[in-house]
């Protein structure tokens, strides 16, 4: 609106200079002037006889979900006569790195609006939030009036809650299929003792207990309920490997996503849940419970994680699982192999480790790799460059046989689709009773 002002003085400073050529328009000119400058305080006139002319808030999520999109509203009420024309500048943290944001818009006379917008953080922590700057112009459109609203703010950005709500429902629902989520017969049996009962026709005669039979005359059977209760860890590996980004987010970022989410739903399914990370040794340990507090303590020792650069040292984290997991349990372990033999380096410690839980090794497909296989390739260069990554994208299934060829479970999934294979994999191991 104020370039509309400076556009109008520059069209009187060219007629003043034509005018020196032209005397007859000089008077014209001369009125024209003075209505401007009129009109020019007409409208400061209108933009500033009210003190309070507009109120303005922002409306903050209690907490962001990392890698989502979180909304923000912002409440605008105006107390002119008259419809204004707004320009709202809101000062967001400096990780989204947006310096020129704004939103340009009109509210009518006496009315609110509220404005939504949304954002999508990638890195957890802290967000700082600063003051909202706006910028009222009225319909003549000759000058801005300026309101600073006090609106610091911090929101913690914690692992993508959003994403445990959406699969919670989906693993609960019928709407698994519709959602890339498998249903899975089950084929085995997991289940525990639970009474002595009287036979009736329909039971399952291999369940007879012909002791208890014996001694009360009649046909006892052992009735037994599935069996629950097994620990899941979710292991993330935070070494320099889980430092690769993908889509603004580091796979580690993904690992943990997807650890609040199976942590949510194995709890749901009635087994204990817990978590720990590895890199040179193991931290951010939670042991495997199903309190009701045990989501919230996963949530906040999830918020803290991240890479540390280190090589991740698989040896310790046998020795360190053997010791303070005594029970049987189903291991998530999320991490990254590239080649065949930085898996051989740690292949007899995984072993070790299978040897005494279920273990499933869930690594990354470099979807990059495969984007550049599908370029046509039209140089010596480009044509080298595409073998290389076939070679890459082959180990990886080479790495997946070899794994399976000693009993450990495998996920070779995209980043983005993380979280669906895990949820597919723990079913299936449910279903078939392997744990």
């Amino acid at each position: 609106m104020q370039k509309r002002f400076f556009i109008a003085l520059g069209i009187l400073v060219v007629l003043f200079v034509f005018a020196f050529f032209f005397e007859r328009l000089i008077d014209y000119l001369k009125i024209g002037f003075f209505v401007i400058i009129g009109l020019l305080l007409i409208d400061i006139l209108l933009l500033y006889r009210t003190k309070d002319a507009i109120k303005a808030s922002r409306v903050l999520p209690d907490k962001l979900s990392n890698g989502d999109k979180n909304p923000v509203e912002i409440l605008i009420t105006n107390h002119y006569n008259s419809k204004i024309f707004l320009n709202i500048i809101d000062e967001l943290p400096v990780q989204f790195q947006e310096r020129d944001f704004r939103i340009i818009d009109e509210v009518d006379a006496g009315k609110s609006k509220t404005f939504s917008y949304t954002v999508r953080p990638t890195e957890r922590g802290e967000y700082h939030y600063g003051g909202l700057q706006v910028f009222v112009g009225s319909p003549l459109g000759l000058a801005q009036r300026k309101f600073s609203f006090n609106q610091d703010a911090m929101v913690p950005n914690y692992p993508s809650f959003l994403q445990l709500r959406k699969y919670e429902l989906m693993a609960f629902t019928n709407k698994l299929r519709d959602f890339g989520l498998k249903k899975i017969r089950r084929i085995g049996h997991t289940m525990e003792f639970e009474q002595i009962k009287d036979y009736v026709q329909g039971d399952d005669v291999r369940n007879i207990n012909w002791k208890a039979s014996a001694k009360r005359n009649q046909l006892m059977i052992n009735q037994f309920q599935d069996e629950k209760s097994q620990p899941v860890y979710s292991v993330i590996d935070k070494g320099r490997v889980m430092k690769m980004p993908f889509e603004e987010l580091k796979l580690v970022d993904y690992a943990i996503n997807a650890t609040l989410v199976i942590s949510n739903i194995a709890l749901k399914k009635g087994d204990k849940a817990g978590m720990f990370s590895f890199s040179d040794k193991l931290s951010n340990q939670v042991m495997a419970q199903k309190r009701a507090s045990q989501m919230n303590l996963i949530l906040e020792t999830l918020y803290n994680l991240d890479t540390d650069f280190k090589e991740s040292d698989f040896g310790r984290l046998y020795i360190d699982i053997k010791r303070t997991i005594t029970q049987r349990s189903l291991l998530l372990l999320y991490t990254n192999f590239e080649t065949m033999d930085a898996l051989h380096r740690q292949l007899p410690y995984l072993q070790a480790i299978a040897k005494n839980h279920l273990l499933v090794v869930i690594f990354f497909d470099n979807t990059e790799l495969k984007e550049l296989i599908r370029q046509p390739a039209t140089t010596t260069h480009e044509i080298y460059q595409q073998t290389i990554a076939e070679k890459f994208i082959y180990e990886k299934r080479l790495i997946v046989n070899e794994l399976n060829k000693y009993g450990i479970q495998t996920i070779l999934t995209e980043p983005q689709n993380l979280t669906v294979n895990t949820i597919n994999k723990y079913l299936e191991i449910k279903a078939r009773g392997l744990l």
